[in-house]
């Protein structure tokens, strides 16, 4: 059995405690958290740190992907593994190499950059340029809420919730429509400039509308759209398509999971989705595995 904890208990949190209790290798040790209180989720133990439960091998943190480098190191440095989904791509390289040098330093392994994008996403793309070297691949999110872009926005100043939701217009290219409940006093000017400044904004056409509530909005549901048109050998006009529509939460937290199982199977280091294998993911015998889906 693999003992892993949940760091967080927003809805990937509350999604990954469902997929541990449905894995059959796999034993909840508790949640950690800054807010609940110890007996808040019954039987469940509810801890301010990892080192309060004891025997957790891995620890899946559902967390904004700015508090993950520094909770994920420190977890590491412990000898425990993490899993996260972490989600900003320009930063994902640096944040590779920095916890692949803190697992090693714990002698331990970490996956991270896991769940929707980057993460299953990841991976078709790399089988898509295999199998045609040579060529474009598009990445179209949405229409749907994205929950990292979303978690953003409600850390701005003068934003008391808010959701952003990616609309596709082809190419790879993408609007950002972001609704945001305004603190009493909030200046919407500024706010709106703020969240159009920020990292997850800055290179996508952005609008940013006040509304006075989110409950007729909310749909934690988003898709995506992945299309290739490339060369195998000297063969032109390859097309490869991949769709899927998603529960996000429901799927991240999945994703971490079995990712919290590859790396049971690993080496000490960092690892992503491209570095993982398939096999290493599945729950099962390696024997009844290849006859199922080889």
């Amino acid at each position: 059995m693999i003992r892993a904890a949940v760091y967080g208990y927003g809805n990937i949190g509350k999604a990954a405690i469902e997929a541990i209790n449905a894995a059959p290798d796999f034993e909840l040790a508790g949640v950690i958290s800054r807010t609940l209180e110890n007996g808040a989720l019954g039987n469940i133990p509810v801890a301010r740190s990892v080192d309060e439960l004891p025997g957790v091998q891995v620890v899946i943190l559902c967390i904004p992907s700015r508090n993950v480098p520094d909770i994920a190191e420190e977890i590491l440095l412990k000898g425990i593994s993490t899993v996260d989904c972490f989600d900003i791509h320009s930063e994902t390289y640096s944040l590779f190499t920095r916890l692949d040098a803190a697992a090693k330093k714990g002698n331990c392994a970490c996956a991270t950059a896991i769940g929707f994008d980057p993460g299953i996403d990841s991976a078709i793309r790399a089988l898509f340029e295999a199998a045609a070297p040579k060529g474009l691949t598009y990445t179209n999110f949405g229409p749907g809420m994205s929950m990292g872009h979303s978690v953003a926005v409600r850390k701005i100043p003068g934003v008391k919730d808010a959701m952003s939701v990616t609309i596709p217009i082809g190419a790879g290219v993408h609007r950002r429509m972001v609704y945001v409940v305004l603190e009493d006093g909030a200046d919407f000017n500024t706010v709106s400039a703020k969240i159009k400044a920020d990292p997850y904004f800055v290179n996508d056409e952005t609008h940013v509308v006040q509304v006075s509530d989110l409950d007729m909005l909310v749909d934690r549901g988003h898709s995506v759209s992945i299309q290739r048109k490339g060369v195998s050998g000297s063969a032109q006009n390859q097309r490869f398509s991949f769709e899927m529509s998603i529960d996000n939460p429901a799927m991240t937290a999945q994703m971490m999971v079995s990712a919290a199982r590859a790396i049971t199977r690993q080496a000490p280091g960092a690892y992503t989705m491209i570095h993982l294998r398939p096999i290493d993911l599945l729950y099962g015998s390696e024997e009844e595995l290849i006859r199922r889906l080889v």
